[in-house]
């Protein structure tokens, strides 16, 4: 009798241990496919570097985000930081999954984060663009060495300080001119910091500074939509041609992950969206096209070998 009710309850706790084997399984089964699915729900983040002031990106970043929620199957947000060195380290701190940056603060984020370029933007078919030096059409000067002749009565302006058009371009060449080592040694009246190339191009359309530094594709849709008159401001330096604004992503960002963006960009044809980079539309880009930006900032000891 004992030995039966012994057999009875070994046999009842082998069945307990099985049934709770069972249900741990279908638990991690499901807690497997639930992760899975939060994985591929997860939000996928860009940083984006204030081109123009945060305010008139705001529409046109709405839609990059619509389209790209749409053509990636997954939430995706953007956002415009307020300052170049800001998207930086959120790349760098693991904030963000893929960043639009100058090709300076892309340099840098590569050195620092290992970002890596994947897409960048045309300009009438073309992955270029220049670093400009304007003037308002009022003041007597029509070269940078006319400019320069004068250079204690001119008020400065550069964009924001790791912009490559708007700052290391033209500080190199006003360097290599002997008239600027550094904001505060330097040959001019003032120097200063706008912090986008929209900000420089209507200080010196308003007269509060002789001259600045700026990106020809922005300069040129800034006066195409309105924003600044083209009739106000003449172009008294052009640099040599600039690859163009790398759209870039972290550097544990998967192939997958990395052609569906690629796909997405190069089919986006929305005015605004384009408008807001001074694009006509996007193209397929690399680490290696940023090679001569590199040698610049390692010349500026912005980053090291």
């Amino acid at each position: 009798m004992k030995k039966n009710i012994f057999l009875t309850l070994l046999l009842s706790l082998s069945l307990l241990i099985t049934a709770c084997g069972s249900g741990n399984g279908n638990s991690g089964d499901n807690n497997s496919e639930g992760s899975n699915e939060a994985a591929g729900d997860e939000e996928f983040t860009i940083g984006v570097i204030p081109v123009q002031t945060e305010g008139a990106m705001e529409a046109a970043m709405d839609k990059l985000q619509s389209i790209l929620t749409d053509k990636l199957g997954r939430d995706v947000k953007v956002e415009v930081y307020p300052d170049y060195n800001g998207v930086v380290e959120a790349m760098n701190y693991d904030k963000i999954d893929m960043a639009y940056f100058g090709p300076l603060s892309y340099v840098i984020a590569h050195e620092k984060s290992g970002a890596k370029a994947i897409i960048t933007q045309l300009i009438d078919g073309e992955p270029f663009y220049h670093s400009y030096i304007i003037t308002h059409k009022d003041n007597p000067w029509n070269s940078i060495e006319e400019l320069l002749d004068e250079s204690k009565e001119v008020n400065f302006a550069f964009g924001d300080p790791n912009s490559t058009s708007g700052s290391l371009i033209p500080s190199i060449e006003l360097q290599d001119r002997g008239v600027y080592q550094s904001e505060d040694e330097h040959e001019f009246k003032s120097v200063r910091f706008t912090g986008s190339h929209d900000a420089t191009a209507l200080a010196v359309q308003n007269k509060q500074v002789e001259a600045g530094a700026i990106d020809s594709a922005i300069f040129n849709q800034l006066i195409d939509s309105g924003k600044v008159d083209g009739d106000q401001i003449k172009t008294i330096w052009e640099s040599e041609k600039l690859f163009q604004y790398p759209w870039a992503v972290h550097q544990d960002t998967d192939e997958e992950t990395i052609e569906s963006l690629q796909s997405a960009f190069l089919e986006i044809e929305d005015q605004e969206v384009l408008d807001a980079f001074g694009a006509t539309g996007f193209t397929e880009a690399s680490n290696e096209d940023y090679e001569s930006i590199r040698q610049a900032a390692l010349k500026q000891g912005l980053i090291e070998e």
